[in-house]
């Protein structure tokens, strides 16, 4: 838990009264609790989480009410709209105490069978990133077999996914990365390899990439706000899909070629309840490897696993083991 927010050392271990189920929820006591990106803009007070906060929104463990296996949706209260969350949506862990526990209280339509043969650790890396990777590249991107795909960033959690999730389906997956080490890393997942952005390949990265397949991308998923770039990764009629700005949270882009282009820009963010149960039919139906998990820690070391997810020197989700 957390009662001020600052570095990865305001997170240290407290006690809290055990969570409270009303009516249409139900408690789970957790295995695991795997980290985002998300949870580190939390800690630093971006949305103005309340004080004293437990962070967390990915989770694996039992639902108290049933005994299942399960692991915890963190979209809550989307709403019946499939195109956009609702009014009341909020993501697990911003305003309610999250993951970073012995117990959490969900609604129960956030909770989901936990995916046969995936460890505690790997079912708990599951369900933000692949569900924002889902909605992404499917609900969203409308990725085929035999489209090719553009990954910025390869090493996250996002990133990685998206690696695993494309190739299942059949397409052309290549990634961008500032480390060979990452894009190794990546291409043994099943992209078909990648380009680096930093150095002298800074200014022609996208050319490069374009190379690899071919000619342009059907589809670039950028999660770090490199819009214009990305743009000229993409072939006439294709679709960049946006879900983040790690890099830069302002793109200015030179709206003549962007039209005449035809391309879509999509914007998106993590899933609906239904993204979720397309994400498990995807990975029921195809062969896609278990979430990539970097390294994991105990929950007592919530510091150092913020540490060490902020160093960006890892490949994959980090883990907290309850």
């Amino acid at each position: 838990m957390q009662e001020a927010y600052g570095p990865p050392e305001v997170l240290r271990l407290g006690d809290r009264p055990d969570p409270h189920a009303p009516r249409g929820w139900t408690v789970v006591e957790l295995r695991a609790a795997a980290l985002n990106w998300h949870d580190v803009l939390v800690r630093q007070g971006r949305y103005g989480s309340p004080l004293p906060h437990t962070p967390g929104a990915d989770g694996a463990g039992i639902d108290l009410a049933t005994g299942e296996e399960v692991v915890v949706l963190p979209s809550l209260s989307w709403g019946r709209d499939e195109s956009a969350p609702g009014a009341g949506w909020e993501i697990l862990g911003d305003h309610r105490p999250g993951t970073y526990a012995e117990r959490v209280a969900v609604p129960v339509e956030c909770v989901a069978p936990k995916p046969v043969g995936l460890t505690w650790a790997e079912a708990a890396a599951l369900p933000l990133v692949g569900l924002t990777t889902y909605r992404a590249l499917f609900s969203r991107g409308r990725l085929r077999a035999g489209e090719s795909l553009l990954v910025l960033g390869a090493g996250g959690g996002v990133a990685s996914s998206a690696v695993t999730l494309g190739a299942a389906v059949g397409a052309r997956v290549v990634v961008t990365s500032s480390a060979d080490a990452k894009i190794a890393q990546a291409t043994a997942l099943g992209a078909l390899g990648g380009v680096r952005y930093d150095g002298a390949a800074a200014d022609s990265w996208p050319e490069a990439a374009r190379e690899l397949v071919g000619g342009g991308f059907d589809v670039v998923l950028d999660s770090v706000g490199s819009w214009p770039e990305s743009i000229r990764a993409l072939r006439p009629g294709g679709r960049l899909v946006v879900l983040g700005a790690n890099r830069s949270d302002q793109a200015l882009l030179d709206v003549r070629p962007f039209y005449f282009g035809q391309y879509d820009l999509l914007g998106t963010t993590m899933g609906s309840p239904a993204d979720f149960a397309g994400l498990l039919r995807l990975m029921a139906e195809h062969d896609v490897p278990p979430p990539v998990v970097d390294r994991s820690f105990p929950l007592d070391r919530a510091a150092d696993a913020h540490a060490h997810l902020e160093s960006g020197a890892g490949f994959g989700k980090v883990v907290l083991e309850i």
